[in-house]
C-alpha cells in the first residue's frame, strides 16, 4: 500500500512536462503577455473616450450653400399633440386566475430568494493574488536541438534580458494586506486586514498599521510573525486609491521599495496586549489565553507579537544575466536572511505617589515597556522569476515563475523520502551553468571562425 498522499506538498508539483510547442509554458507565457498587452491598449482607448465624439458632426461647411439664404424655421404649434396627451391609457385587469398564479409565482421567487440569501457570497478578495505556476524544467538531452540551435530546457529564452529575480522568497502564509479609511490616529487605529489568497478571508482581526488607507500588497506573512512581528511585502496593487497593478514589474518593485521606506517607525502595540500569552507553535494561533500552567519557563517572559508590525520587502534583482544568476540570485534563494526588528522588553515601570497619578494621567502600561533591537532570521522558500513588461495578473499565471528549494515529494510522511532527491532550484541551477558553457561554446566557434 502506498502512503496517503500530502496535499500540502502536491499543490506544489509540476504538472506534465510539455515537449509540444504550442501547450508549453513559454507558449502559454507569450499568450499570456499578448492578451495583457491588448487589454491595455483596450484600456487606454476607453480612458479617451474617443466613442464620444465618433457621432459628431461640425455641420455643412460654407461653401456648401448661399451665405445669405436664412435657414428654414419649422412653425408649428402643439396642439397635434394633445390627443395624444389627453387619451386615458388603457389597463387590462387581471382575472383572479391569473391574480392567483403571479401570487404563487411571487411565492417561488421570494423562497429562491431566501435560499440564495443562505449561501455565503465569495469574497471579493478572493483569488486576488497574482500565484507563479511552477517552472517547467527537464534536462533530458535530446531536448536540445543542435541542428537549429533551439534550447527547449524550460527556461525563458529572454532570462537575461526580460526577467525580474525575487529571492529570497521567505516561508510564511500568501495574503493580502488591505488598509480602510479610519477615523484615528494613523498607526494606532485599526485600519489593516488580511486576506487569505484563496477564499479571501480575514486571518487576523483588524490591527494598526502605519500604512495610508486605501492600500493593498501582495504580502507573505512570516511564519514566525508571533515571535518577530513581520509581514514580508512581495508586490503592490494599489497605493492610497492609486492603481499601481497595471505599471510593470520593475516600476511596482521599486514603488514599493520606495513608499515603505517612507512610512514611519511602527508603534509598540498596545497595553492591552500581555507579555505572557500561552506557548504555541509558529504555524498555530495562540489558545486558552488564561491557562498560564502549561507555559514554559522560558516562554513566560517572551513577548508575543498580537499583530504584524513590520512590513519588510522582498529584495529583487534586476540583472537576471547567467552570471549575476549563478553568483549571486542562487545563493541568496538558498541562504536565510537577517533582518533587524524591534521588540518590545518589559521595564518596571517608575515609582510614583497617589498624588502624581492625581495630577498626571499619562502613566500607562506603554510607558513602562521599551524596545530593543533582535536580529531575525527569515528562512528562504525559494526564488521566483517575473516578466519585466507584465502586469500584475490576477490567479494563477505563467507570467511568474516559482522555484522552490526543497524536494517536492508525494510520500511526505516518510522523512527520508526527500533525501537523494534533487529540488528544483538545484535543477535550475545546473540548466544555468549549461547555458552558459553553451553560451561560450558559441562564442569560441565564432572567433574561430573570424579567425580562419
Amino acid at each position: 500500500m502506498f502512503a496517503k498522499t500530502d496535499r500540502k506538498v502536491l499543490f506544489k508539483s509540476p504538472p506534465t512536462v510539455f515537449t509540444d510547442k504550442l501547450i508549453s509554458q513559454e507558449a502559454r507565457r507569450s499568450k499570456a503577455l499578448e492578451e495583457q498587452k491588448r487589454r491595455r491598449a483596450q484600456k487606454f482607448e476607453s480612458s479617451r473616450q474617443l466613442d464620444d465624439f465618433a457621432d459628431l458632426n461640425l455641420g455643412n461647411s460654407d461653401d456648401d450653400g448661399d451665405l445669405e439664404d436664412e435657414p428654414e424655421i419649422i412653425r408649428e404649434g402643439v396642439s397635434g399633440f394633445v390627443q395624444m396627451v389627453s387619451q386615458p391609457v388603457e389597463t387590462p385587469s387581471l382575472s383572479s386566475d391569473a391574480h392567483s398564479h403571479e401570487t404563487a409565482q411571487l411565492g417561488k421567487r421570494r423562497g429562491k430568494t431566501r435560499r440564495k440569501r443562505l449561501k455565503a457570497k465569495p469574497s471579493k478578495w478572493a483569488d486576488k493574488c497574482m500565484y507563479a505556476e511552477l517552472l517547467e524544467m527537464n534536462e533530458e538531452a535530446h531536448l536540445w536541438d543542435n541542428h537549429s540551435g533551439d534550447v527547449i530546457d524550460g527556461l525563458p529564452r529572454d532570462l537575461e534580458a526580460a526577467w525580474v529575480a525575487v529571492a529570497p522568497v521567505p516561508t510564511g502564509k500568501r495574503c493580502l494586506a488591505v488598509t480602510h479609511q479610519s477615523a484615528g490616529i494613523v498607526g494606532t487605529s485599526p485600519n489593516t486586514t488580511l486576506r487569505s489568497r484563496v477564499l479571501g478571508k480575514m486571518l487576523l482581526p483588524r490591527f494598526p498599521s502605519s500604512l495610508p488607507p486605501l492600500t493593498v500588497l501582495d504580502c507573505i506573512l512570516d511564519v514566525n510573525w508571533r515571535d518577530n512581528g513581520i509581514i514580508h511585502v512581495l508586490d503592490v496593487l494599489k497605493w492610497k486609491g492609486q492603481d499601481v497593478g497595471d505599471c510593470e514589474t520593475p516600476f511596482r518593485f521599486w514603488w514599493r521599495d520606495t513608499r515603505l521606506a517612507e512610512l514611519p517607525k511602527p508603534p509598540v502595540p498596545s497595553g492591552n496586549f500581555s507579555f505572557t500569552a500561552p506557548y504555541t507553535t509558529a504555524d498555530t494561533p495562540s489558545q486558552n489565553a488564561g491557562s498560564s500552567s502549561n507555559i514554559p519557563t522560558f516562554e513566560r517572559g517572551r513577548y508575543r507579537f498580537p499583530y504584524p508590525t513590520s512590513f519588510v520587502p522582498i529584495p529583487y534583482h534586476t540583472d537576471t544575466t547567467l552570471t549575476s544568476l549563478s553568483s549571486l540570485v542562487i545563493p541568496m534563494a538558498r541562504s536565510a536572511r537577517e533582518i533587524s526588528v524591534d521588540i518590545p522588553v518589559h521595564v518596571s515601570p517608575p515609582e510614583f505617589t497617589s498624588h502624581d497619578m492625581a495630577v498626571d494621567g499619562t502613566h500607562d502600561s506603554v510607558a513602562s515597556r521599551s524596545t530593543a533591537s533582535v536580529i531575525a532570521r527569515v528562512d528562504s522558500d525559494g526564488l521566483l522569476l517575473y516578466v519585466s513588461h507584465a502586469s500584475y495578473e490576477e490567479g494563477t499565471s505563467p507570467l511568474s515563475c516559482w522555484i522552490p528549494n526543497k524536494a517536492i515529494t508525494e510520500r511526505s510522511e516518510i522523512p527520508s523520502s526527500s533525501e537523494g532527491h534533487d529540488s528544483p532550484l538545484d535543477v535550475f541551477q545546473r540548466l544555468v551553468q549549461q547555458r552558459t558553457m553553451r553560451n561560450l561554446h558559441v562564442v569560441l566557434g565564432s572567433q574561430d571562425s573570424m579567425d580562419i
